[in-house]
């Protein structure tokens, strides 16, 4: 069972298509297809957001042919958001939930990839099932900077 303290409440309140992109002339047909991810995160601490950045691109000898990068921005519950908080500059957020926007955005990107492609030839390109935890190895970190003071 969950613990209760563990849970964190939070809506998605905005999703982004950052990128995507058919690149006709660099497809091959019969070649062999790679497909690389990446993601990242973003937070505003203020506005206590968790954005969730996932980009895929497929690709022959390194060179893409189909691109499709999304975001989902999360807004943390202030009770959640607390539990965060490490000090004045540092939020430490969990894995396991980490983990957890990844999927959702991962599945965002694969409802963003299939309407964009519906119709086309390059609609038979799904993105396969995704091990997040594989990807996110450990909780997440973010450190503000804080401006040096300078000499007026």
């Amino acid at each position: 069972m969950e613990n209760k303290n563990d849970i964190v409440q939070f809506s998605i309140v905005k999703v982004v298509t950052e990128q995507f992109a058919i690149i006709e002339e660099a497809w091959q047909e019969n070649a062999p297809i790679n497909l690389n991810s990446n993601f990242r995160f973003a937070i505003d601490r203020n506005a206590r957001l968790v954005a969730a950045f996932c980009q895929f691109k497929f690709e022959h000898n390194g060179i893409p042919f189909l691109k499709v990068e999304v975001s989902n921005h999360f807004q943390i519950a202030p009770a959640s958001w607390k539990k965060f908080l490490r000090d004045n500059v540092t939020t430490l957020i969990p894995k396991g939930f980490m983990v957890h926007l990844g999927m959702i955005t991962v599945g965002t990107a694969r409802g963003v990839l299939h309407t964009k492609t519906e119709g086309t030839r390059f609609n038979e390109f799904i993105l396969p099932t995704i091990n997040v935890m594989d990807m996110i190895k450990d909780d997440v970190t973010f450190t503000e900077k804080i401006p040096a003071k300078g000499i007026r």
